[in-house]
């Protein structure tokens, strides 16, 4: 199912998005995960290994309690964390007037998080005041 989406969302995205780049740190693995699926859907990207992540996620404006454990930049939006292919679609293709979107946390069953089929998450919006909002809701 997962490669079915990446193939249908490939189009579209790689159509959209310049390079992302994805930050994170030495030591973990689901950020791979997560670069790879979205490198499956067709957006180009390269990843770059920091030691201090906070000052990545102070550098894009995230909140503390957006946080989760890589930031990803494409287009002037950040994408903080295990954000589905289907957001990370959405705002490279509408374009909103946002700093980006995050999914707080490692919620089990997210993209690069697993295969959960009872995943439940949000997917926060980032004001470019700092002000967050749910972008979109993931409910089985």
């Amino acid at each position: 199912m997962m490669g079915a989406l990446a193939f249908a969302l490939m189009a579209s995205v790689t159509a959209q998005a310049a390079e992302m780049v994805v930050y994170k740190d030495p030591y973990c693995g689901c950020c791979e995960e997560w670069a790879k699926a979205v490198k499956a859907a067709g957006v180009p990207l390269r990843m770059e290994i920091v030691d201090d992540m906070d000052a990545v996620k102070a550098k894009w404006g995230v909140p503390e309690e957006a946080w989760s454990c890589h930031t990803a930049v494409a287009d002037g939006y950040v994408f903080e964390g295990h954000v589905p292919l289907a957001a990370l679609k959405r705002v490279l293709k509408e374009r909103p007037d946002m700093a980006g979107v995050a999914v707080p946390g490692m919620p089990a069953g997210a993209l690069g998080m697993g295969d959960d089929p009872a995943a439940a998450y949000d997917v926060v919006a980032i004001g470019r005041d700092g002000g967050q909002s749910v972008y979109l809701e993931v409910r089985p």
